[in-house]
């Protein structure tokens, strides 16, 4: 399975029990330092940077990136770039995403998903599906966000997130973005299942919340899956399975 000379690989442990010989190595090494597109699907619990630290330390070098974050709490769908193909990551970024996911009602928590507890609870008695798919709307097409004060935004250099822990009043500007669709796909109270598709730099924990306070019910986000970027999509990602299978297959085929 290929993009152009890109081999779509997925890595989600460090497999330390595959041992490369040095031609392999060298062999391997080449490979991708030319330049290689990896699509990941990227596990629960693990932070996008995990994820790339891993294939560092499998492929053995230094010049791997992602295009876009996942929080720890998502799943689905991350391009690794290796190599020369570094200088493709912000193209990669600047597309267009596609996730889907649930949001649970009748609450909020300070970091708008699951890493933080529930807390304000509300009776959603008065939720309707009828209110639920007209609020979507509003949520439509070029709005402003707020980003998420528990977020990787810097500010002097540090993550908010540091500030927000320590119980620091942070305040971020709104930002421009555009979400051309929002659809809530399933209604199982007090959880919505949704597929959303909008412009990098969305943050769906923003939109949770947001959500839920257009509602009159409050939300946070509690699952959450990235199922596209661009023309790429979270089915073209390899499972760990087939890429042990793959680097087995590769370590046979250069020490033959």
């Amino acid at each position: 399975m290929y993009i152009k000379s890109a081999i779509m690989v997925l890595i989600h442990l460090s497999p330390n029990s595959v041992t490369f010989t040095a031609s392999m190595k060298q062999e391997v090494q080449t490979i991708f330092t030319e330049g290689q597109v990896l699509l990941v699907d990227k596990p629960l619990e693990w932070t996008s940077h995990d994820v790339v630290a891993k294939v560092r330390n499998t492929i053995k070098i230094k010049k791997v990136g992602h295009a876009g974050t996942l929080d720890p709490l998502a799943t689905g769908l991350l391009i690794l770039c290796t190599g020369k193909f570094t200088k493709k990551i912000n193209e990669y970024q600047a597309r267009e995403k596609e996730y889907t996911g649930t949001f649970t009602i009748g609450s909020v928590t300070p970091t708008y998903d699951l890493e933080s507890e529930p807390t304000a609870f509300k009776d959603y008695g008065f939720v309707t599906p009828e209110l639920i798919h007209q609020t979507t709307q509003q949520f439509i097409g070029d709005i402003m966000q707020v980003p998420p004060t528990h977020s990787a935004i810097k500010r002097d250099g540090k993550p908010v997130y540091l500030l927000a822990r320590k119980g620091v009043d942070v305040v971020l500007d709104p930002r421009p973005l555009h979400i051309s669709e929002f659809e809530i796909t399933a209604i199982e109270l007090p959880v919505l299942h949704f597929k959303v598709v909008c412009s990098t730099g969305t943050y769906i924990r923003s939109l949770a919340h947001d959500y839920g306070k257009a509602l009159g019910s409050g939300a946070y986000l509690s699952s959450l899956r990235r199922t596209r970027i661009g023309e790429f999509t979270a089915d073209h990602a390899r499972t760990l399975p087939e890429t042990l299978a793959w680097i087995i297959e590769q370590k046979e085929l250069y020490t033959q």
